[in-house]
C-alpha cells in the first residue's frame, strides 16, 4: 500500500494522521508498556498530549528555528516531544541514551541548544553534571514524574502538559497556526553521528530530507493499516526514526515499543507484529539460540532440523527464481514447515511478514537460513547523511550479500577508487557549524559516503567495505576486512573479530569468544576452569579457534588469510569507547588499546 496521503512535512504528517485519518480509528496509533501489560494510545491523544507539550514549550519561549536536545529510551513522550518541537517550526536534536556526560555538554553546545528533554533521573544526572558548561541552556525537561522541588528550570513533562492547557485558553489557535507554517525546507532535526574517530558531526536533515525517504520507502515495500511494528532500534538513530516512526505513521500501521533488548522474545510474542526493523546483531542473536537449542537434542530431531533447512533452501530458491515448484517439494516443504519452521516462526509472535535490516552488513548465510524457515530478512543501505536509506532489496526483488537496488529519486554512481557516490532530495544539507567536513563530503551536490561498492549485473549494489576501513599489507596487497570477519563471526565459538593488518606482513586477529559455546566445549571434554575467563588461556581453546578459523579461511587467497591471533577476556563495548552507540567497531581505538599483544603477535617476524 501506498502512502495514506502525500505530505512536504513532517507537521503536516501529523496533522494529517491524527486530525483526519485517525478520528474515525479504533485502533491504536502506539502501544506501550504500563505496569507490566501493553496499553493502548489513541490517536486523539496522540494529537492532544503533543498539542499541549508543544504549547508548554511555547510559554517557556520556544520559538521557530530553536534547538532542543532530546535524550531518551523508545517511548511515546519521545514521539510526543519530537512533534512538538517539529510543529512549533523548532528543530530537534536526538542524542543516545548511552552518551556520556561530556559528548552530551559538547552536543548541546555545538547545537546551540536551548533546552533538553531527557527520560529519567540518571539521564537528568548526566546533564546536571555540565549543566553551567552549556551558556545557552535554559531548561532541562525530565519525562519520569518525579519531585522537582527546589530545582531550577528543571519540569516534568506533566509540568510542561499543565503550562500548555494554560497557554492554549488565552491562545485556542497557536499550534495549529504554527503546524500550517511548516514548510519542506525547514531544517527537521539535527543528528549527531557517533563517528569512529573524532568529535561528532551535526548531520542537518530537512523535513524535505526525511520526507523524501519515507516517501520512497513505501515506493519499495508493500505495508499499511493492518500492520503492527515493534519498535526497539533507538528512535535517536535515523534508520528507526524514518522507517519505524515516520514510515510505519504515514502507512497508518501501528508502533509498539519494545523494552529493549533483553526483553524482546517476550516482547515479539506479545505484540505478535508484522514488521520490525532490526541490526544483524539481533539475527546473530537468533541464530545462535536456534543452534544451540537444536545441538541439545537427540541426533533424530537434529536430523530432521538439517533435513528441513535444506528442503526450506530448495523451495525458496526456486521460488525466488520464478521456477515451478515440484509437487515431491511442496510436499517435502509441507511437512518441514510443520515440523520446524512453524515453531521458529512462532517464537517471533507468528505474524511477521518481513523483517528490514540495516546499521551493518547482514551475514549472506543468515539471509538464507531466516528464507528457508520463512522469515524474509530484507537489507537496505544508507547514512544518516542520506536521511538514511539509499538502496535496499525488496520483497519480491532481493538478493542476499548484497543491499538491494537504490531507490526511486536517489542517484549512486561509483567513483574511480570504488567509492560510492549519492545524490538525490534525501542528501544533507551539511554538518551544523562544522564547514571544514562538509566540504570533505559533499561536493556538487553529491555525497562521497566512504564506502566501497560495486553494482552487479543486475543492478544489485554490494557492499564491500569502508574506503577507510582499507589496508595494505607490507607485501602491498590491499585487504578489505568487514567480508572477512563476518566469515569468521559465523562460528559458532566467536563472538566479535577484529582483522589487522595494515603494513603489516601478514593478517592477524583480536577476538573475543563466546563464552556459553566455551563452556560447552570445555564441559564436554573436561577442560578445569573455575572462571569462563580462564579459558581464553587454556591451550585446548586455543587449538580449537585456530581449527575453527583454517576451516573458514579455505577460499581466502593466501595474503588474506589469518595466520595469528589473541583471544581476549571482555568483549568491545560502547562503555569502553571501543564501540560507537550504532555498535560499530571503533579501530583506530581497539588497536592502540591492544597494541602491545598485537606487537606481540608480530614480534620477531617483522622487520
Amino acid at each position: 500500500m501506498s502512502v495514506l496521503k502525500p505530505f512536504k512535512t513532517i507537521p503536516e504528517l501529523f496533522r494529517f494522521i491524527t486530525l483526519d485519518f485517525g478520528k474515525n480509528q479504533t485502533k491504536p496509533v502506539f502501544k506501550h508498556k504500563v505496569d507490566g501489560q501493553y496499553v493502548d494510545i489513541s490517536y486523539s491523544e496522540f494529537y492532544e498530549r503533543t498539542e499541549l507539550f508543544a504549547l508548554g514549550l511555547a510559554s517557556m519561549g520556544v520559538k521557530r528555528n530553536d534547538k532542543i536536545s532530546i535524550i531518551g529510551e523508545n517511548r511515546p513522550e519521545w514521539v510526543y516531544s519530537d512533534m512538538a518541537i517539529l510543529g512549533l517550526g523548532a528543530v530537534d536534536v536526538p542524542l543516545y541514551p548511552i552518551l556520556t556526560s561530556e559528548t552530551i555538554e559538547f552536543i548541546i553546545n555545538n547545537s546551540e541548544s536551548v533546552g533538553i528533554i531527557v527520560s529519567t533521573q540518571f539521564q537528568l544526572n548526566k546533564v546536571l553534571k555540565i549543566r553551567e558548561n552549556c551558556k545557552k541552556l535554559k531548561f532541562i525537561i525530565v519525562m519520569n514524574a518525579m519531585d522537582l522541588s527546589g530545582t531550577s528550570n528543571i519540569f516534568t513533562f506533566d509540568n510542561i502538559l499543565n503550562k500548555g492547557t494554560e497557554f492554549k485558553k488565552e491562545n485556542p489557535n497557536y499550534f495549529t497556526d504554527n503546524l500550517a507554517l511548516s514548510n519542506e525546507k525547514d531544517i527537521c532535526t539535527i543528528i549527531y553521528t557517533s563517528g569512529t574517530t573524532g568529535e561528532p558531526k551535526g548531520v542537518i536533515l530537512t523535513n524535505r530530507n526525511v520526507v523524501s525517504n519515507v516517501l520512497a520507502a513505501h515506493d519499495a515495500f508493500d505495508f499499511g493499516a493492518t500492520d503492527t511494528f515493534l519498535s526497539f532500534l533507538p528512535l535517536c538513530h535515523i534508520f528507526e526514526r524514518m522507517a519505524g516512526y515516520y514510515t510505519a505513521l504515514s502507512g497508518g500501521s501501528t508502533i509498539a515499543y519494545a523494552e529493549g533488548i533483553e526483553k524482546i522474545s517476550q516482547n515479539l510474542a506479545e505484540i505478535k507484529p508484522t514488521i520490525m526493523t532490526a541490526v544483524p546483531r539481533l539475527f546473530e542473536r537468533m541464530y545462535s539460540k536456534i543452534r544451540k537449542n537444536v545441538e541439545s537434542q537427540p541426533a533424530k530431531k537434529q536430523k530432521i532440523f538439517n533435513w528441513a533447512i535444506e528442503v526450506g533452501r530448495q523451495y525458496k530458491e526456486l521460488k525466488r527464481m520464478g521456477q515451478t515448484i515440484p509437487l515431491t517439494l511442496a510436499l517435502k516443504h509441507k511437512v518441514a514447515d510443520s515440523l520446524v519452521f512453524k515453531n521458529i516462526r512462532e517464537k517471533t509472535g507468528g505474524n511477521i511478514r518481513f523483517f528490514v535490516s540495516g546499521g551493518a552488513a547482514l551475514p549472506r548465510d543468515l539471509g538464507y537460513f531466516f528464507e528457508a524457515v520463512g522469515l524474509l530478512i530484507i537489507e537496505g543501505y544508507g547514512l544518516t547523511e542520506s536521511s538514511p536509506v539509499i538502496a535496499a532489496n525488496r520483497l519480491n526483488d532481493y538478493k542476499f550479500g548484497t543491499v538491494g537496488k537504490v531507490l526511486s529519486g536517489v542517484e549512486v554512481k561509483i567513483a574511480k577508487d570504488g567509492e560510492i557516490l549519492a545524490y538525490g532530495p534525501g542528501i544533507m544539507q551539511g554538518y551544523y557549524n562544522n564547514k571544514k567536513e562538509t566540504d570533505a563530503v559533499l561536493k556538487d551536490g553529491w555525497l562521497y559516503t566512504g564506502d566501497i561498492g560495486v553494482f552487479d549485473a543486475e543492478g544489485f549494489l554490494i557492499i564491500t567495505d569502508r574506503k577507510k576501513h582499507l589496508f595494505k599489507t607490507s607485501s602491498g596487497k590491499y585487504v578489505a576486512p568487514t567480508p572477512i570477519e563476518n566469515m569468521f563471526l559465523a562460528s559458532k565459538y566467536i563472538d566479535q573479530f577484529v582483522l589487522i593488518g595494515d603494513r603489516r606482513m601478514f593478517i592477524s586477529a583480536l577476538i573475543v569468544p563466546d563464552y556459553e559455546a566455551l563452556k560447552e566445549y570445555a564441559d564436554a571434554h573436561r577442560i578445569q576452569y573455575t572462571d569462563p575467563k580462564e579459558l581464553v588461556h587454556a591451550k585446548q581453546i586455543y587449538e580449537l579457534l585456530e581449527k575453527d578459523l583454517s576451516q573458514f579461511q579455505k577460499k581466502l587467497a593466501s595474503f588474506e588469510k589469518v595466520r595469528k591471533f589473541t583471544i581476549l577476556e571482555n568483549p568491545f563495548s560502547i562503555e569502553s569507547g571501543e564501540m560507537t552507540p550504532s555498535l560499530k567497531l571503533k579501530r583506530k581505538v581497539i588497536e592502540e588499546r591492544y597494541s602491545n599483544l598485537i606487537d606481540d603477535m608480530y614480534r620477531g617476524l617483522e622487520d
